[in-house]
């Protein structure tokens, strides 16, 4: 295990004078400090905790460690700060900034008043202005009191995680739903950290010796602030209205809801594309997808399932976030099947999951059945990759629910399985062997027959069509009159 020494950095400044792009001029120069705190019971803990993770991932909702419950904090993994700090980086690149510098620094406590101390700030603040950079952004959240007095030692703006997701999330919010969704995290995010409080704020009175100079300018902003965030949920209301009537007719009819969840950038999206041909946006950069996309897909049975593509998840992804975008991730709360997707090229893919994990529990989503999908095996070792679909096979055939698929979104690789696997999971609109008989002018049925049913064998004899299918019930319903005697009471036994 690699050993810390508290109040020391490392420090990268990038240098200014280099050629760069008119894209990297278009962006603001940031400057990343990370921040690495060695707890004093750390030592074992982190081992401990990527065990958690790798249970939680392992096994869903099952804790090995008894001890564990005692005590969800210790369940949420910690990366490594370097990790971390890497994660910060790509977060600050998709919001289209460019990476001016970076220090990490090692302590042994947060300082409450800075976080990393005045003296360190002062470090800071002069290797930022040799870099140019036009802000800090901090790889940790920042209270109000913290964030102004950083600024007041650095004299540069200065963003925390939090303030950096949001504005993420505000750049790629397309629909109304997702800019109002973005909109009150913000709101909710910024009410706090309005400047000045207390006996600086005075209203006219109704007495002698309450009368005072009017409404402050505080004060002003804080009301406006909440009259917008009671109209952007009492929008968002109409939003879930809408959605519950819609579900409601989605669900008239016995069509399963499939929901795709996973941390940011485990190619959602990538995947989705893959399975439904919809063309929605996926790229590279964080939190690309925000506004929900519903799709059908036909399954193997030839049932067909709607697919929704939903936010990426992170580590520590902020409870406002959460609450806000509660009318999108509804979808998953409602789904009949959950695909849960993660990077098999990334070696922290055990404590991606475990985060995951976190944000389906906030969501009373955990005990959703579940199939775990490892998207991106075309990064693997070929030899490896084959090995691991192959033994993903093999678990499959001996009827293992929770072994998990792999797949590449990119070249197709394992689809096929998957959607048989999806197939196998899905409870709505049951299938069933049947042996028909339909005489040849019911044309109708015999197409809705071929278009919705897998038909084994077919014969024709004295004007009748003998059809043996696999049908769901949904066609069944349809086409009872001309089914077998030993048939309807086999589908009749199969309901029950």
């Amino acid at each position: 295990m690699r050993s810390f020494h508290p109040k020391k950095s490392r420090n990268v400044a990038f240098p200014s004078g280099r050629v760069s792009s008119p894209a990297e001029e278009a962006g603001e120069r940031a400057f990343l400090v990370g921040i690495d705190v060695r707890a004093r019971e750390r030592g074992s803990a982190v081992t401990a905790q990527a065990q958690v993770a790798r249970d939680a991932a392992a096994a869903p909702g099952v804790a090995k460690n008894a001890s564990s419950a005692k005590s969800s904090k210790r369940n949420i993994p910690e990366f490594d700060a370097e990790e971390s700090l890497s994660e910060l980086r790509s977060l600050a690149e998709s919001a289209g900034a460019k990476i001016a510098g970076e220090i990490l620094q090692h302590r042994d406590r947060f300082d409450p008043a800075t976080l990393i101390g005045s003296g360190k700030l002062e470090e800071i603040a002069g290797t930022a202005a040799s870099v140019n950079a036009d802000l800090l952004l901090f790889d940790h959240d920042l209270s109000p009191s913290q964030q102004r007095n950083i600024e007041k030692i650095v004299h540069r703006r200065v963003i925390d995680r939090t303030q950096l997701i949001l504005d993420i999330f505000a750049r790629h919010a397309r629909t109304r739903e997702g800019q109002l969704q973005v909109e009150l995290a913000q709101l909710q995010y910024l009410l706090p950290r309005l400047a000045g409080r207390g006996v600086e704020m005075s209203q006219l009175g109704g007495g002698i010796g309450t009368r005072g100079p009017g409404e402050t300018q505080l004060e002003t902003d804080r009301r406006k602030i909440y009259r917008r965030i009671r109209h952007v949920e009492q929008q968002l209301e109409n939003v879930r209205r809408i959605r519950a009537q819609q579900r409601q007719r989605r669900e008239s009819a016995p069509v399963a809801t499939v929901a795709l969840v996973g941390y940011t950038n485990a190619g959602k999206s990538t995947l989705f594309n893959a399975l439904t041909r919809a063309g929605v946006l996926s790229s590279p950069k964080m939190f690309a997808t925000l506004d929900p996309t519903i799709r059908a897909v036909k399954l193997p049975s030839k049932r067909k399932v709607l697919l929704s593509d939903t936010v990426g998840f992170i580590r520590n992804l902020p409870h406002t976030l959460v609450s806000a975008f509660r009318a999108t991730l509804e979808e998953v709360q409602r789904a009949s099947l959950i695909l849960h997707v993660s990077d098999a090229s990334s070696r922290l893919s055990a404590e991606q999951d475990a985060q995951v994990e976190l944000v389906l529990k906030e969501l009373d989503a955990e005990k959703k059945p579940r199939l775990r999908v490892m998207n991106k095996v075309d990064l693997l070792d070929e030899e490896v990759a084959q090995k691991l679909i192959n033994d993903s096979h093999r678990e499959a055939a001996h009827r293992n629910s929770s072994a998990p698929i792999y797949v590449s979104a990119v070249d197709g690789t394992g689809l096929d399985h998957l959607l048989a696997r999806i197939d196998a999971l899905i409870d709505e609109d049951r299938v069933s062997r049947v042996h028909l008989r339909i005489p040849q002018k019911e044309g109708k049925a015999l197409a809705m027959l071929e278009a919705r049913a897998r038909i084994y064998a077919r014969t024709y004899q004295d004007g009748v069509v003998e059809v043996e299918a696999d049908a769901p019930e949904s066609v069944l319903r349809r086409v009872r009159q001309w089914v077998e005697a030993n048939d309807q009471r086999r589908a009749a036994n199969d309901q029950v």
